[in-house]
C-alpha cells in the first residue's frame, strides 16, 4: 500500500479538465487543481474551477503568468503580480489555507522557486506553500507518463504528485494509470505529506533555504 496525492497544474482547460473531472468524479477521489491566474479571466475556464470546487476539489494558486520562475525574476513586485492577482481571481474559491504552488521551469525543487521577498509575501498573507515529490513529466511525454508516475509511486510511502490538465494528449491515460495504481496499492488521499508543504499558513515549518535565490531586486524608480 502507498499513499497518493493528485494535483493538476496549469489549468483549468475546456476540452480537458471537464474530463479529468469526469474520470475523478467516478472513482470518489478529491485532488488539488493549481490554477494559472490570468485563465480565470476568461468565463469557461472559470466555471470549470467552479465546477471543480463544487465536486470538492481544492482550488490553488499557480501564479498569473507563468512565465518566468519566481526566483529568477527582479521585479521587486513580482509576488504580488503573479500569487496576489491571482489568488484574487481565485476569490470565494479559496482554500482557507490558501495554496500555493511555485514553478521551477521544467518541475525543478530548488533556487528557481521562490526568492525573499516572495516568501516574506506568502507569510504576511497566510499562504501555504505546496511543492511535490513525484513529478513524472507528463508534458514532455504525454504517451509514457504513466509508468513513470508508477514508479515513482512504489518508490516511497506517499506520493504528492504533479500532473498538468493540459491539451498535449496525457489526459487521455488517466483513467489507465488511476486503474494501475489502485491495482498496485494505492490509496488516494487529498492532503498533502508534511514534507511537501515547507509553508503552512503563512508559517515556515519546514527548511526552504534550497528553494529560495538570493537573487538582488530591482530597484524601484
Amino acid at each position: 500500500m502507498f499513499g497518493l496525492t493528485l494535483t493538476f497544474d496549469n489549468g483549468p482547460e475546456p476540452g480537458v479538465t471537464p474530463r479529468v473531472l469526469d474520470t475523478l468524479r467516478e472513482r470518489g477521489i478529491k485532488t488539488t487543481f493549481f490554477v494559472i491566474g490570468k485563465k480565470l479571466g476568461d468565463p469557461e475556464r472559470r466555471s470549470l474551477a467552479a465546477r471543480a470546487h463544487d465536486e470538492g476539489h481544492w482550488i490553488g494558486n499557480h501564479t498569473f503568468t507563468h512565465t518566468v520562475p519566481l526566483g529568477q525574476q527582479g521585479d521587486p513586485d513580482a509576488a504580488e503580480k503573479e500569487i496576489g492577482r491571482t489568488q484574487a481571481a481565485i476569490g470565494e474559491l479559496a482554500h482557507p489555507n490558501r495554496w500555493f504552488r511555485p514553478f521551477g521551469g521544467g518541475g525543478n525543487l530548488d533556487k528557481r522557486l521562490l526568492k525573499p521577498s516572495v516568501v516574506d509575501y506568502l507569510t504576511r498573507n497566510r499562504h501555504s506553500c505546496v511543492l511535490w515529490n513525484a513529478i513524472p513529466r507528463d508534458w514532455d511525454d504525454p504517451d509514457g507518463w504513466a509508468d513513470r508516475a508508477l514508479e515513482q509511486c512504489r518508490s516511497q510511502p506517499w506520493s504528492l504528485m504533479v500532473l498538468h490538465d493540459l491539451p498535449s494528449g496525457a489526459m487521455n491515460h488517466l483513467e489507465g494509470f488511476i486503474d494501475r495504481a489502485v491495482q498496485a496499492g494505492a490509496c488516494f488521499r487529498q492532503d498533502f505529506p508534511p514534507e511537501c508543504v515547507p509553508i503552512l499558513s503563512g508559517e515556515i515549518v519546514r527548511p526552504i533555504e534550497s528553494y529560495v535565490s538570493s537573487i538582488e531586486e530591482s530597484v524601484r524608480a
